[in-house]
């Protein structure tokens, strides 16, 4: 063979293996659990289409089940491997409570890449002299059509053998199956409806009802979510790799809590007062999940000033590492300028925002937008630290410390604030903490000292709230034990040096606007007491919670009319 032969079917043939290399190593990579770090197949839903354009909240994963727990298999410890598989089979076994069927036989063969749950309507009869019941939809793609109906008599044959009338209905080239209860009980508890659509989708429903509006909006493209343009714009702001999709329409999520609320007309189709509506595309991170978010505005024109913060605002030397949630940013002023003029009075949104706000401010006899946002105008961190209960605060909720550096309003400010605590009963004294003077609002009191009305009495002093000046920052606190703890994370240990806090908001990009954080375990209790459904949340997504170890979030602007930001979610063993 000649020379120049030899070597061509030499290069011929290291060619071919590379090629074969890599085709193998694609293959590996596309088909590996570490793929889901690129997104899942879809970006976007294909169960949109059953689900109406004004509907209140949508919530997809767009991979299969099975793939995410490869990929929780291949991220655990080792050690930790077999805990984090059983909990998964739990909870998989936990969604066919009392049926008689379970996950890995009846459903995983035929389910495929996405899962969809929407509340589709506030009320199933919109007749609001019979109370409001919400409409449910469950939809779940099939790869298997043959399958997924043998699952559905398997199911529908359990009940009948328990005892339930079954109806067939059909509707529009698919059959409706439902029990009778849930057609008698408007979608009340038990009520259950399903149908096969077009081989795609397994649908199931909390009334008949519900899956007839579901067909109606494929059938009328106009009226589901995937024509909506709130929706297309929403979905083209979000640009990371995706594993699942939530949307939220703003106006009818509030009025799933107060029906009064919701805005004449709206699921008919015709225009509504306020679209205000939040897209939040999830995706994985290796140290848990990354959530980016698109809020868009009721006013297209309202465009966000462009985020400023490149690294933490220097105030956090002042709050503990031992902090339980956290707010902190610059140019508060501002910040509280946007959002009132972004949102209209009656807004459900702003509502959600004024509310703690009205009941702090209450607590203390101050305006919080009036008396300290107004002056606040450079960096500023509002921290909750956790407290234990214990006999003498049996309902310690925590102990709050706010750092502001100071502007040329900060005095007449704070001195106002100081007026406000006289008119309330409370004298200003000033006490050495330290080597560091501290102005105390305190109000004096008598008790007895054996707890009985007949024992001697004794002084007591009832502290409403302390601050100090330290450098370039106003601190207050709620007591002296949470200033003495502000005071010495200013020597050193404080959330700028915490590892824990640093690995917390890695993930969230920069500049931004500044940080909420929240450490889960410190803060769990306070956060569960002040929203009850919170459990609830805790009870179907277990899993997760158990691993929740910190929850950051951040603005990082947006253009006009949008706001966009980060979430990232910490999950560790």
């Amino acid at each position: 063979m000649k020379q120049r032969s030899f070597f061509s079917v030499l290069a011929a043939f290291v060619l071919v293996l590379l090629l074969i290399s890599a085709g193998g190593f694609y293959w590996l990579i596309s088909n590996s659990p570490l793929a889901l770090f690129r997104g899942g197949a879809a970006t976007a839903p294909a169960a949109a289409m059953f689900v109406p354009s004004q509907a209140p909240v949508m919530v997809s994963l767009l991979v299969n089940p099975e793939q995410l727990d490869a990929f929780g298999q291949l991220a655990a410890p080792p050690a930790q491997r077999r805990q984090t598989r059983a909990e998964l089979a739990q909870f998989k076994d936990s969604l066919l409570a009392n049926t008689g069927l379970t996950y890995d036989q009846d459903v995983q063969p035929w389910l495929g890449d996405e899962i969809t749950l929407a509340v589709t309507t506030i009320d199933i009869d919109r007749n609001p002299q019979n109370g409001s019941v919400p409409g449910y939809l469950l939809a779940l793609a099939t790869k298997d059509p043959e399958r997924s109906r043998e699952f559905l008599q398997l199911f529908w044959g359990s009940k009948a053998s328990a005892g339930t009338d079954l109806v067939f209905e059909p509707y529009e080239g698919t059959t409706l199956i439902y029990n009778n209860r849930a057609k008698s009980e408007q979608g009340g508890i038990g009520a259950v409806a399903s149908a096969v659509v077009a081989d795609q989708f397994v649908l199931f429903a909390n009334h008949p009802k519900v899956l007839r509006d579901a067909i109606n909006n494929v059938l009328a493209p106009d009226l589901n979510l995937s024509s909506s343009s709130s929706y297309q714009r929403a979905l083209e702001r979000l640009t990371q790799p995706r594993i699942g999709l939530t949307f939220f329409n703003l106006p009818q999520l509030a009025a799933l809590k107060s029906p009064e609320l919701a805005v004449l007309g709206s699921e008919s189709g015709s225009a509504q007062v306020s679209n205000e509506t939040v897209a939040i595309a999830l995706g994985l991170n290796r140290q848990g999940l990354l959530a980016q978010t698109a809020l868009l505005l009721k006013d297209p024109q309202q465009a966000p000033a462009a985020p400023s913060l490149q690294k933490p605002v220097e105030a956090l030397r002042y709050i503990p590492a031992s902090v339980g949630a956290l707010v902190a940013g610059s140019d508060l002023r501002q910040l509280w300028t946007q959002i009132s003029e972004g949102l209209s009075s009656d807004d459900p949104l702003l509502d959600l925002i004024e509310q703690p706000l009205s009941l702090l401010g209450n607590r203390w006899g101050i305006d919080l937008p009036q008396d300290i946002f107004s002056w606040v105008q450079g960096e500023y961190a509002l921290a909750l630290l956790p407290r234990s209960p214990d006999a003498v605060n049996p309902n310690a909720q925590g102990d709050w410390i706010f750092v502001a550096e100071k502007s040329a309003d900060s005095s007449p400010s704070i001195e106002h604030l100081d007026d406000v605590a006289k008119q309330q009963g409370f004298s200003i004294g000033s006490v050495m903490l330290g080597n560091q003077s501290i102005s105390a609002w305190t109000k004096l009191s008598t008790a007895s000292t054996d707890g009985s009305n007949a024992g001697p009495l004794t002084l007591k002093a009832q502290v409403r709230g302390v601050h100090a000046s330290v450098g370039q920052y106003e601190i207050f606190a709620s007591n002296l034990e949470a200033m003495d703890e502000a005071l010495k994370a200013g020597q050193g240990g404080s959330l700028l040096t915490s590892s824990t806090f640093k690995q917390g908001i890695a993930p969230l990009p920069q500049p931004n606007y500044g940080y909420v954080y929240l450490d889960w375990p410190a803060s769990r209790i306070i956060v569960e007491r002040q929203l009850p459904l919170l459990r609830l949340v805790e009870l179907a997504a277990r899993p997760v919670f158990q691993h929740l170890r910190s929850l950051s979030a951040s603005s990082t602007g947006g253009e006009a009319g949008v706001r966009l930001g980060d979430v990232f979610i910490k999950l560790g063993g």
